[in-house]
This record gives C-alpha cells, structure tokens and sequence, in this order.
C-alpha cells in the first residue's frame, strides 16, 4: 500500500507543477497565487509521499500520513478554483488514492506472515 499511495502522490505532484504554467497563462492567475496554491500543494504530496513510504514510522504514522493524503485530494481537487481542468483530474486522482488504500490493504492481508 505505501508504494501505490506514494506512487500516486508523485504523479500528482507532477501535476499539479504542470499546473503552474497553465495557470499563469490561462487562467491569468498571478504568478504569486499559483506558485503558493499549485506548488505548495506538489511539494505537499512529495512530502506526505515521502512519510508514506518511511517504514520506521509505525501504524499510527501511517495512519496520519494516509489521512493527510486524503485531505491532500480535496484541497487538489479544490485547486480547480484556479485551472479548472484541475477538478476533473483532481477527481481521478482521488479515485486513485482511494483504489491505491484498497487494493493495498488486500495485498497486505493475502501476504502470508
């Protein structure tokens, strides 16, 4: 499970730094806006992405750190406030998240050990 959720959070942060530009430049966004909303959320992700893969930091570690990727999806899916292609991809992105937590935690349970 912390390789698709990571996994999924880098792609996003990919995005959402694609997002910048666009931003700008169509949806003439001030440059200021869109670094602090779009980048802040990449370097988000990158960071929660980086906690979820830890192993040193225990169950309730990772608990926090999903649920905080959770919260990550809305304010995402929240930033097409400024680049409005952001809702729909923010939503996919979501239903990644949500796919990445269940077909993990399935994997987990058929491990034996």
């Amino acid at each position: 499970m912390r390789r698709l959720c990571a996994t999924v959070l880098i792609f996003e942060a990919i995005v959402m730094g694609l997002a910048i530009p666009v931003a700008i430049t169509i949806s003439h966004v001030s440059a200021r806006s869109a670094w602090s909303a779009d980048g802040g959320l990449a370097v988000a992700a990158v960071i929660v992405a980086v906690a979820i893969s830890m192993r040193s930091i225990g169950a309730s570690g990772q608990r926090i750190a999903l649920v905080t990727g959770s919260i990550l999806q809305l304010l995402i899916i929240a930033s097409g406030a400024l680049v409005p292609a952001m809702y729909a991809l923010g939503a996919i992105f979501a239903v990644l998240w949500v796919i990445a937590i269940c077909l993990g935690r399935s994997a987990e349970r058929a491990q034996p050990g």
